[in-house]
């Protein structure tokens, strides 16, 4: 099958999204955390993995790895998709959020400050911070899985009153 067959184009009355990738580094009992820049558009002030957008010709995994070491300097291992997960937040289209782990030996990191600044966090102290409203349930759910589990599949969106909502597929 050809690319003309693939059906890229028939976008139409379909839900679009966008790809991007979320990456939450361990170190020992520590997560790297990223505290957005105050004039951030998306999420200033607040804390999450580190990531961003697939690139054209890159695999989640590949972007995944790309985006660990942009905005960190580190060189990562035990690189694993955790989730994935559907953004809709009412919009003509989405995001689709590939959600990995890693480990790092190292905690020197080198961030951009224009993005933000990285912090390593103990895990038990993690819902101590200004988090972006997801990552409490996520970061809990995806730290409780065991090497050979399954990634998890979640559906975010809004209810009327703009509370988030969270399916996870079974």
């Amino acid at each position: 099958m050809g690319a003309n067959e693939q059906g890229a184009n028939a976008t139409e009355g379909r839900w679009l999204t966008i790809p991007r990738t979320l990456c939450f580094v361990l170190n020992g009992g520590d997560v790297l955390l990223m505290k957005r820049a105050p004039h951030r558009r998306i999420f200033p002030n607040r804390y999450n993995g580190v990531g961003g957008h697939i690139e054209r010709g890159e695999d989640p995994l590949t972007s995944a790895k790309r985006e660990i070491l942009e905005e960190t300097g580190l060189q990562v291992r035990d690189v694993r998709l955790r989730a994935v997960y559907n953004i809709d937040a009412g919009e003509a289209s989405g995001i689709m959020v590939f959600l990995f782990t890693a480990v790092s030996d190292s905690r020197e990191t080198q961030a951009d400050e224009h993005e933000g600044t990285l912090h390593w966090v103990p895990l038990d102290k993690v819902r101590e911070l200004d988090l972006v409203e997801d990552l409490p349930e996520m970061l809990a759910r995806v730290m409780a899985l065991k090497a050979g589990d399954a990634p998890l599949f979640v559906h975010l969106s809004y209810d009327e009153q703009d509370r988030l909502q969270l399916r996870f597929a079974e």
